[in-house]
């Protein structure tokens, strides 16, 4: 089974493919984690990679692509695999596309994780990391008692830049525009898409997903 994990930021797509992943021996592709997978290996394509990250520009399509598919055509016919927020934008729709038809397979069904836009600003804008041991809060559901230091080991916790308030909702605009769009498409090319409400619970979200899949038990 080929499946998708799609969703706007912040509504928990990391942490229900993990989860998918580990109870069911899935394969998870995770671009970022390719990416610095390649970097560290120090391989052509990662080098790549390497030269517009520090240029501070965007990897290009191409080039995750390419990624991808250096990770699916060695793998088994009969292995099940999860494009963690992968796809994003209709370029990396037909691009993957053209890859699984090469290796002849498909995607069998996408999942959409669905929330609010204030869940995901609270979610995602709320977070403060401690400087020192890593440990997470959020501001709305998980305060630290201490306010501004960390409840571990009272070290200073840490707002990400990228998580302030106007930079979320930027994201949620890009999602909005090249990602979204992806559920018509798939729809449109005959594929099984389920809504799964994000807002909820961890192992609430969990269920609801793999009652949308029709899997239940950790079996490959």
């Amino acid at each position: 089974m080929y499946v998708i994990l799609l969703g706007p930021p912040g509504v928990g797509k990391g942490t229900q493919g993990v989860l998918l992943a580990e109870a069911f021996g899935w394969e998870r592709v995770v671009t970022g984690d390719l990416l610095r997978q390649a970097r560290a290996d120090e391989t052509e394509i990662g080098r790549e990679a390497q030269r517009y990250m520090d240029a501070g520009e965007l990897v290009p399509d191409q080039v995750v692509v390419e990624l991808v598919a250096e990770k699916l055509r060695p793998l088994p016919a009969d292995c099940s695999v999860l494009f963690d927020g992968y796809p994003r934008n209709a370029a990396q729709a037909s691009a993957l596309a053209e890859i699984l038809e090469e290796l002849g397979r498909a995607i069998d069904q996408v999942v959409v994780l669905t929330a609010d836009d204030q869940v995901l600003v609270e979610r995602i804008a709320g977070r403060r990391s401690c400087v020192s041991c890593g440990a997470v809060f959020n501001v709305f559901v998980n305060p630290s008692e201490s306010g501004e230091l960390c409840d571990r080991c009272n070290s200073p916790l840490h707002h990400r830049p990228d998580d302030q308030e106007d930079t979320v909702r930027h994201r949620l605009d890009v999602y909005r525009e090249q990602t979204q769009p992806l559920i018509a498409f798939y729809e449109q090319s005959s594929v099984d898409v389920h809504a799964v409400d994000g807002s909820l619970g961890v192992d609430q979200v969990q269920d609801a997903v793999r009652s949308a899949l029709g899997v239940g038990s950790a079996a490959r």
